[in-house]
């Protein structure tokens, strides 16, 4: 739930207001926010009624982190290909990263690299029985049962090969392809005899099939020898490709991940990523540590951001990025501007004096009485956008709801009032150009962009103090978004009047009828106190007559 940039009273008070009506009413994950600072009134009235300031949401752009996985699965280097083709398959994924200790991305592996790996190839026989591992992890790729184990841990290049030929040729083939027998796994059955030469020849691993046992000399022989022996329960055939399977990932080429990191814009990162034939696409932080992965298919989906517009219906006066994202509705009192969707909205949009004025009616309508604290703090958004009920926006309704909506809150109206419109001049405390920037709306009419900012003053004393100075700040303010012209209403609460300042185009500031209170851009607009009411139709029939004289 989130008003407009720069937001007053209203924006801040509805957005906390509906999020509480969406929870009464029994729908969760709703969460009031805002895209721009506090002020002295605002925080009068959180601290009238001890509510607590939204969330700022500076920008809801879609990025990495919002459609990445946080929590991946990943693999060591000294992982087999058989662990990590465990994890592809009992998690249907198709690749994972390759992390070490401290979790930095190290590569990537993909089920196309480990295919790649066992694919036989005829031509080459020998690497058909290369594995680059160690002894401990061929038997626990194995599941085996160590007998007597030299040196398990070192990583080595080793060659598998299946003893079935007869005790004449054993030797004759790993000797006609230079394997020497410290290089050599034997995968062997229950056949005491090519066990024994094995053993002899002083190579470096037997694995012993089937289930069956190797006899205690033997044992003993192999441990005078250094050699090791372990137990499978799986048969030979089987236990060749499992020895296979014990592969080091690390002995496999190096392939790096495209890595991104989690605040790029997903836009941005799409056109990256749209030639790449990885499978995976990494998140790391400035260390290279992994904070998760996506794929393709992940940056197609929508994102979990979801937008609730509150007192404003217009892009250009809401937060960064929300055309990015999903709108779900509209709960405001303004002019249509409103964005398309690509689905239909719950929109309500009624000529009320408040925002805060719908969603008090929403409740009553329902039969729902909110807290006290709500109570008051929709009072507060009543009175702060109708001027207590004295600018022309107001309707009777609103009148109805603040008295309904004052005796839930326990609190009378004319105290509120003037609680919140004594709560400090902006002109007295803030800078010009935060000033110029106080309850700002950016507007676009047929291609024009213009901006006209509110700020409401007992009295105009701090104004003409600041006078010049805010002058230079709106042209700074007209400059830095490109605007055709810029405006500031200071309206009086006391004589219910307003003085216009306005910076840009000369031909917009010689159409201005208003009488001039200072040459040649303070203007002097009596019983005018409404920007959305009163100013706003005024400018834009401006803007029209000069289009149709053009």
């Amino acid at each position: 739930m989130i008003g407009h940039r720069n937001p007053d009273a209203d924006a801040i008070c509805s957005a906390i207001a509906y999020a509480e009506y969406k929870r009464v009413t029994g729908h969760a994950g709703y969460v009031a926010a805002r895209c721009g600072n506090s002020n002295e009134r605002i925080e009068a009235i959180l601290g009238r009624f001890g509510a607590t300031l939204p969330e700022f949401l500076g920008d809801v752009t879609p990025r990495v982190e919002d459609i990445m996985n946080p929590a991946p699965l990943a693999v060591r280097p000294e992982s087999t290909c058989a662990e990590a083709l465990e994890l592809l398959d009992r998690h249907d994924i198709r690749a994972l990263p390759v992390v070490d200790a401290d979790n930095r991305l190290v590569s990537h592996v993909s089920i196309f690299d480990l295919g790649d790996n066992f694919i036989p190839k005829p031509r080459q026989a020998k690497s058909m029985r290369r594995v680059r591992s160690s002894v401990a992890a061929i038997v626990r790729t194995l599941g085996g049962e160590p007998l007597t184990l030299a040196d398990p841990d070192r990583v080595e290049e080793l060659f598998v090969r299946v003893a079935a030929m007869g005790l004449d040729s054993f030797g004759v083939v790993a000797a006609s392809e230079g394997i020497a027998p410290g290089s050599s796994v034997i995968v062997v059955g229950d056949r005491r005899d090519v066990q024994a030469r094995a053993i002899e020849m002083g190579v470096r691993l037997v694995v012993v099939t089937g289930g069956h046992r190797m006899d205690d000399d033997l044992v003993a022989a192999a441990r005078a020898r250094g050699v090791s022996v372990a137990r499978a329960q799986t048969d030979s055939a089987t236990t060749a490709w499992a020895v296979r399977a014990a592969h080091l990932l690390s002995a496999l080429p190096r392939r790096e991940p495209p890595c991104f990191q989690p605040q790029e814009k997903l836009a941005l990162v799409r056109r990256r990523i749209v030639q790449s034939s990885s499978l995976l696409n990494c998140v790391v932080d400035e260390g290279g540590r992994l904070l998760g992965v996506f794929s393709k298919s992940d940056i197609l989906r929508p994102v979990s951001t979801r937008l609730a517009l509150v007192d404003h219906n217009e892009l250009s006066q809401a937060v960064d990025g929300a055309a990015e994202v999903e709108i779900t509705e509209v709960i405001d009192h303004h002019r249509l501007g409103n964005p398309p969707t690509h689905h239909p909205i719950l929109f309500i949009n009624r000529p009320l004096g408040s925002t805060c004025s719908i969603v008090a009616d929403l409740f009553r309508s329902a039969g729902l009485r909110p807290s006290p604290q709500v109570a008051g703090l929709m009072m507060s958004g009543i009175i702060s956008d109708t001027l207590h009920l004295q600018s022309p926006t107001t309707t009777p309704l609103d009148g109805e709801l603040l008295a309904w909506l004052a005796g839930i809150a326990g609190c009378e109206p004319r105290a509120l009032a003037d609680l919140i419109f004594s709560a400090g001049s902006v002109l007295g405390i803030a800078a010009p150009d935060a000033a110029v920037r106080t309850d700002c709306k950016l507007y676009e009419e047929n291609g024009t962009r213009f901006s006209v900012a509110q700020v409401e003053e007992l009295g105009f004393t701090a104004f003409w103090k600041s006078a010049d100075a805010l002058l230079a700040a709106l042209e700074r303010h007209r400059a830095e978004h490109a605007l055709l012209f810029s405006c500031l209403l200071v309206t009086d609460i006391d004589t219910q009047g307003s003085l216009l300042l306005v910076r840009g185009d000369a031909d917009i500031v010689r159409a201005i009828t208003y009488p001039l209170k200072r040459a040649p851009d303070i203007f002097d607009l009596p019983g005018i106190v409404s920007r959305k009411k009163q100013l706003l139709p005024y400018l834009t029939g401006l803007l029209a007559e000069g289009a149709s004289t053009r």
